[in-house]
């Protein structure tokens, strides 16, 4: 297998937004995210977006993607659907509590405080919360502690 192209992991996810300029400007000041490219069309509408977290690499785009040619790709956020969840995304920081802290003040909502979990001395341990951002997409953030 051929390595993916330099600066990009193997697996980079598209994560939707109905607003997806107002979601990366929040998961920039609230998850620490930095914008890589952004890309806007008429009106400001995102048309491309890669933002970056260590090595890790999302894509943010629009719900509207019918004039990408893309309207067979059912694109929703879950606060479109109920609040229904169809992926959650893991990252791994180095401090979760501080992390914890500042998405917290900065308006995450948090469904799981940062807790401990010790799967035995053959396997590992982390530290990590669970968060949702305004639109309805879950975050795992763990620190590795051990293995």
């Amino acid at each position: 297998m051929k390595p993916p192209p330099k600066g990009w992991p193997q697996i980079p996810a598209s994560i939707f937004y109905d607003d997806p300029a107002a979601a990366i400007d929040w998961l920039c000041r609230a998850f620490g995210f930095e914008v890589r490219l952004k890309i806007e069309g008429e009106g400001g509408r995102i048309v491309h977006s890669e933002l970056e977290y260590g090595a890790g690499v999302i894509m943010v785009s629009g719900t509207d993607r019918a004039s990408d040619g893309l309207q067979d790709l059912p694109c929703r956020s879950p606060k479109s659907i109920d609040g229904s969840v169809t992926i959650a995304l893991a990252v791994f920081v180095d401090d979760v509590d501080a992390h914890y802290a500042h998405a917290k003040e900065h308006g995450a909502r948090i469904h799981n405080e940062p807790k401990t979990d010790d799967y035995g001395e053959d396997y590992w341990a982390d530290r990590s919360y669970r968060a949702e951002d305004p639109e309805g997409h879950h975050w795992w953030f763990m620190q590795r502690l051990r293995g």
